[in-house]
């Protein structure tokens, strides 16, 4: 039998690995290749610290009139714990967000140039609707009433669309029964009356205190206003004589003097078409051309005879007011045989 030498224990576990201890070292080399590898792969990737930290020139907004992609918020570090992976964009194109965990990346939405003027702004600040337009109201018209329905002015009658246009605008009024008594003579008050409906003519002087009109009168303002105005006028002796009726002759005298009409250069010439103008005031000779040459004068029965100082009627003195608001273009030509013309 041959002596061995004994064998030392110790040695062997110096230079003996266990299986176990083996598989743990190969797991930890291949842990660390793996993570070496995967770093290596990133970088080849794009994977870049520096396109995490500062914008890249892919990502400038090219579609705005500024960029917005250098704003102080977009330089901040991104949480790379809870984003592995950001995909490159294209060259050119914007993403409006890279991912939900970098909130300090603006949303691509359109934003005002900061020195632009307040016209380049897209968004609009109005309260309309930009598909409705601003329409400025226009002025509102007057609304002109139906004439009185009178019960003595018959749609025949000569005189009738005259008096209806009046009395569609106050201009003149009928009575209590309705009646408007066409064929009635006018006063000279009464004539005052309706020469204060009819023009609103500023006055021109102060009006002058009558012997024979009291200020409790009822037509005293009215008188007033015709003399201020330079329609009427009194007689020598201050006196107006309201109860007075006015002649055809002193209404076309009015008419012309208010509306201060031009007085023809040979009023003989024109109002030779008259076989009675030789009873015409000379006074009134050149007011009366004045009125016939303006289509003033109204005649109910033959257009040849003037009938200068017979007492006007309501219709006349209706007829031949309207004819003064035609000539100052505030009411339309109404056409009748009974409206003088001056070249027949």
């Amino acid at each position: 039998m041959t002596n061995l030498p004994p064998s030392n224990p110790k040695s062997s576990e110096k230079t003996a690995l266990g299986f176990d201890e083996f598989i743990a070292i190969l797991v930890a080399f291949g842990a660390i290749g793996g993570i070496l590898l995967w770093s290596f792969s990133r970088r080849d990737a794009g994977w870049n610290w520096k396109t995490v930290l500062l914008p890249t020139p892919s990502a400038t907004v090219t579609t705005q009139p500024t960029p917005t992609a250098t704003s102080p918020s977009v330089q901040e570090q991104p949480n790379i714990n809870t984003q592995p992976e950001v995909t490159p964009s294209p060259p050119n194109e914007v993403l409006p967000q890279a991912s939900p965990t970098l909130p300090f990346i603006l949303p691509s939405v359109p934003v005002a140039p900061i020195n632009s003027s307040p016209k380049s702004v897209p968004f609009s600040t109005s309260t309309q609707p930009s598909s409705l337009p601003l329409v400025t109201p226009a002025e509102q018209k007057t609304v002109i009433p139906p004439p009185i329905a009178f019960n003595d002015v018959p749609t025949n009658f000569w005189a009738t669309r005259f008096i209806n246009s009046l009395s569609a605008r106050g201009i003149i009024k009928g009575f209590p029964d309705y009646t408007f008594r066409p064929n009635q003579p006018v006063n000279r008050a009464e004539f005052a009356a309706i020469l204060q409906q009819a023009f609103d003519t500023d006055l021109s002087k102060n009006s002058i205190p009558f012997k024979d009109v009291s200020d409790k009168y009822w037509a005293t303002p009215a008188i007033d206003r015709a003399v201020g105005t330079g329609f009427l006028r009194g007689f020598p002796n201050k006196t107006f004589k309201p109860q007075q009726k006015i002649s055809r002759v002193q209404v076309l005298v009015a008419l012309v003097s208010g509306l201060n009409l031009k007085q023809p250069a040979k009023p003989s010439q024109v109002l030779s078409i008259y076989k009675d103008s030789q009873d015409i005031p000379k006074y009134a000779v050149g007011k009366v051309a004045a009125a016939t040459a303006n289509g003033l004068v109204i005649t109910s029965a033959n257009q040849k005879v003037l009938a200068p100082n017979q007492a006007a009627t309501r219709a006349e003195v209706a007829a031949m007011v309207h004819q003064a608001l035609v000539k100052l273009g505030r009411l339309d030509n109404i056409s009748s045989d009974k409206v003088v013309n001056k070249y027949q």
